[in-house]
C-alpha cells in the first residue's frame, strides 16, 4: 500500500514538473534531464553526518525549557538539584533535557563526587543564538 502511494505521488510530481517546464518558468530541459538535476542538487546539499548534527543541534533549540537552561548555564554553572529549583521541574526531566543539549554540542559536564555540574561549551556560540533569537523575535525573519 505504502509503494502504490509513494508511485501515486511520484507519477503526480512528474506531471507537475513537466508543466512547469511546459510553462516556461524553468529552464527548458527534458523532463528526465531536469528532474536528475534537481535530485544532484539535493544530494550535493548533504554533507554525511553534518546535516543530522545540525538538525538535532536545531531540534535541541526548539524547546523552552532547554532555552531556559541555556539561558541559566549561560550566567554560570548549575548543578541538577539547582536547575530542578530553578525551573520547578523533577529531576529525571531536568536530566532528560540536559542530555539534549550536551548531546547537540551546547553543554559540558562534570563531575565531584555524586553532584554533576552543567555549563555552556561556548558562551559566545550561546550569546550568539540568544542575540539571533531575539533578532527574529523582534524583527521577524
Amino acid at each position: 500500500m505504502k509503494n502504490m502511494k509513494s508511485e501515486k505521488h511520484a507519477i503526480k510530481s512528474n506531471k507537475r514538473l513537466e508543466r512547469l517546464i511546459c510553462s516556461g518558468l524553468v529552464p527548458s530541459k527534458e523532463l528526465n534531464e531536469y528532474m536528475a538535476e534537481l535530485r544532484k542538487t539535493a544530494t550535493d546539499l548533504v554533507v554525511p553526518n553534518v546535516l543530522e548534527r545540525q538538525s538535532n543541534f536545531l531540534r535541541a533549540l526548539g524547546d523552552e525549557t532547554r532555552l531556559k537552561m541555556l539561558g541559566l548555564l549561560s550566567l554560570r554553572e548549575m548543578c541538577v538539584c539547582e536547575l530542578t529549583v530553578a525551573l520547578g521541574m523533577t529531576q529525571p526531566t531536568v536530566s532528560h533535557h540536559l542530555n539534549i543539549l550536551k548531546n547537540a554540542g551546547l553543554l559540558k559536564d562534570r563531575k565531584e563526587g555524586t553532584w554533576t555540574f552543567y555549563r555552556a561549551a561556548s558562551h559566545k556560540v550561546i550569546k550568539q543564538i540568544f542575540a539571533f533569537l531575539n533578532s527574529v523575535s523582534q524583527n521577524g525573519l
